[in-house]
């Protein structure tokens, strides 16, 4: 065990650079195959220009990484923020204009972000309940798949102009009696690959499947004839990265008072959100147990989201998916980000014409495998094992956001988790702030909380618990709680996974007295 805790970290910098240029570029080589057609498809489903996906990739890569706090996770646009993008250039009155004023609220977005890392905002996440965070992201694929069903059938788009989430789902039988045999023909093998490619063993596993859907999809393309036998919105349109290349923003959205806000903290707190939980993710697979900065990586997502914003580009978060993938293919310091931004670049400069033969009903496919697995069954039955007003607060956040938007869906979410709290355990006194004693005896720290222990309380109760020193022993006390809620449970796991990776030891006690709402390990719990 001693060993694991003395690995040789690899350094950052132009040494790490040096260091470990192959197993980065590698990485970010194989990322970037990955990273292509998704870019363009979450552009493309964003109602954004499909060539500001890969701008937005390029930045992310190439200019966050520079200075951004996290060692192996990818930023780029993400296929969470889908939603929020298309929903923002709707509103501002669609199309071309609509792109250009919602540029408007993702660079005031961006800044704002900035300004969560400064003022060290980084915990952020720790005060949204779990199940309502997880229930936002189900939504969130659900819309995805919605709206990918058609362009996966290749029907016109007028037939679905102005059709909600629920309206697209009820007209997938109009959509498949209009669908186009050939098109749809590459869609469906595509998303066969995809939602496969898991279950494939050996060497092959490590060709990311959207590179196989791209080897397979653009020869039948050809094949096919799309360029002359089908109708212009079959295939990938990006047009020319350097005339692309300019001041894009416009800020008379501001006129548009309401929406401008509310757009703002959209993508202000869901990317930050998204970002923040990537993070902590991928730190837990880091296998030198390096952790990141969460401020000083709010800082540069913020700083290439108000670039990108100003040139035309989706937002960008650090990308869970892709940043998996880094991990997996040997990635040591965030010089991968680096080269997939490169490599990225390279590729439309030097073959942006291969990018025009890609049928959209591919790039459809990636997109809804993305949505299948953020709404996947198991994500529901993995709720309901943690508890009954887990899967209550997931369903509600879930109905909201598909009625109404995300802002409505997640405050409906905190909302039902607080009420739950007051009225089954009374609770409202430590609704915001838990008593939290800290002493030190004999080479031990002693953390006890009182009264409740609670999402909404959770943030200070986190700031005595990494005020403590590494190396300890760590007794945290819980006999004084009359409740302990999902979120704390999982935070506690969290803080005792790191903590013990530093080379300290935890110890959860005073739960005896507490019973569980369900068999679930991190289940809340109420004495």
């Amino acid at each position: 065990m001693e060993n694991k805790t003395k690995l040789i970290i690899p350094k950052d910098g132009i040494e790490g650079l040096k260091e470990n240029f192959s197993s980065d570029a590698m990485s970010g080589f194989i990322v970037f195959l990955l990273a292509l057609p998704l870019s363009l498809g979450i552009a493309k489903a964003s109602e954004f220009p499909p060539i500001m996906g890969l701008i937005t990739a390029i930045i992310g890569g190439l200019v966050v990484s520079l200075f951004m706090g996290s060692r192996l996770t990818i930023k780029g646009p993400a296929a969470g923020l889908i939603v929020i993008v298309a929903g923002a250039v709707s509103e501002f009155g669609g199309g071309e204009i609509g792109w250009h004023l919602a540029l408007g609220a993702m660079v005031v977005a961006g800044i704002i972000q900035i300004l969560f890392g400064v003022f060290k905002l980084g915990k952020l996440a720790d005060f949204f309940p779990l199940s309502a965070i997880h229930g936002m992201l189900a939504a969130i694929g659900l819309i995805i798949i919605a709206k990918q069903i058609p362009i996966l059938l290749d029907v016109a788009p007028t037939m679905t102009k102005g059709k909600g989430p629920i309206a697209l789902l009820a007209s997938i039988p109009e959509f498949v009696m209009h669908l186009d045999p050939k098109a749809t023909l590459i869609g469906v093998v595509s998303l066969a690959i995809m939602l496969s490619w898991p279950f494939i063993k050996g060497p092959l596993k490590k060709v990311p499947a959207p590179l196989v859907v791209l080897l397979l999809a653009i020869p039948a393309e050809l094949l096919m004839d799309f360029q002359t036998t089908e109708p212009a919105y079959a295939l990938v349109h990006i047009g020319n990265l350097l005339e692309n290349i300019k001041i894009n923003v416009d800020f008379d959205g501001f006129a548009q008072t309401g929406v401008f806000i509310k757009y703002v903290i959209m993508f202000a707190l869901v990317g930050s959100l998204e970002s923040l939980l990537t993070v902590k993710a991928i730190d837990m697979l880091d296998p030198y147990r390096r952790k990141s900065n969460p401020n000083k990586d709010l800082i540069a997502v913020g700083i290439g989201n108000t670039i990108a914003a100003i040139l035309g580009g989706l937002p960008m978060i650090s990308e869970v998916a892709r940043s998996s993938s880094n991990v997996n293919n040997g990635a040591k310091t965030r010089w991968a980000n680096f080269f997939h931004g490169f490599f990225i670049l390279a590729f439309v400069l030097l073959a942006s014409h291969l990018i025009e033969l890609i049928p959209n009903t591919a790039l459809a496919a990636m997109l809804i495998t993305v949505g299948i697995k953020l709404a996947h069954p198991r994500e529901f039955i993995q709720t309901f094992k943690i508890g009954k007003e887990q899967l209550a607060i997931f369903l509600v956040t879930i109905f909201f956001t598909l009625y109404e938007d995300l802002l409505v869906g997640i405050a409906a979410g905190i909302i039902l988790q607080m009420l739950i709290n007051v009225v089954d355990w009374d609770l409202l006194r430590t609704l915001f702030q838990a008593p939290t004693e800290v002493s030190f005896t004999d080479d031990e720290y002693l953390v006890e909380i009182n009264q409740s222990a609670v999402f909404s309380n959770y943030m200070g109760i986190k700031s005595k618990l990494e005020a403590i020193p590494p190396g300890f022993k760590v007794t945290i006390d819980l006999k004084n709680t009359k409740m302990i809620d999902h979120s704390v449970m999982e935070n506690l796991h969290h803080f005792e996974h790191d903590y013990k990776a530093s080379g300290g030891k935890v110890e959860i006690i005073g739960l005896e007295m507490h019973q569980p709402v369900s068999e679930h390990h991190l289940a809340a719990r109420k004495r």
